[in-house]
């Protein structure tokens, strides 16, 4: 076990709809590195997450976003799914912790159709970024620099297109995670 994120806090965010991989893996190699995670969604309970098209497990959450703060966390990963972030954009909550967290500078992972979230919190804009190809466009029309690479990093910013990118992805978190805040985007 690496000590790189030792007494860090990594927020993820997610709701029901989430590609398990997408926050099973990240979350694995954060915590494997001595981070504590929390699991923030828009709702209490459970929630489920999805192999694809069928379901997955379900993960007891943490807190809700409402109530967080962006100050109690080093870095948040967000995981994709198609409903997953679909949901979360249609929630202010959800919305504002991404651009508060973005405006903070500490860094971010995103995969496949997070970006949504991003884009919802109007975020994008001016930044290099990959996801998963039908999100592209959305990306390109929110202003973001799109390429179609495993994992694109950009001040503190990684994302990567789909499962199969998640070695890279979950190295790649991990490094910008350690590294810490960026300078305040604005």
């Amino acid at each position: 076990m690496s000590s790189a994120l030792k007494n860090k806090t990594v927020a993820i965010l997610a709701t029901d709809g989430f590609e398990q991989v997408e926050l099973t893996e990240p979350k694995k190699a954060v915590e494997a590195a001595g981070a504590t995670t929390r699991l923030l969604s828009i709702k209490t309970g459970e929630i489920q997450g999805m192999h694809h098209d069928k379901r997955g497990d379900t993960f007891k959450v943490d807190g809700q976003v409402a109530d967080a703060k962006v100050e109690d966390f080093d870095a948040l990963i967000l995981p994709g799914g198609v409903a997953n972030p679909d949901a979360l954009r249609m929630d202010e909550a959800a919305v504002g912790f991404v651009r508060d967290f973005f405006q903070s500078g500490k860094p971010i992972g995103v995969i496949c159709h997070g970006p949504w979230l991003m884009i919802e919190a109007d975020v994008v804009r001016g930044r290099k970024m990959t996801a998963w190809p039908s999100v592209r466009t959305d990306l390109r029309n929110a202003g973001a620099e799109v390429v179609d690479e495993e994992v694109v990093t950009d001040k503190g910013i990684v994302s990567s297109r789909k499962p199969d990118d998640l070695p890279a992805f979950c190295k790649k978190i991990v490094e910008e995670f350690a590294e810490g805040r960026h300078a305040p985007r604005t």
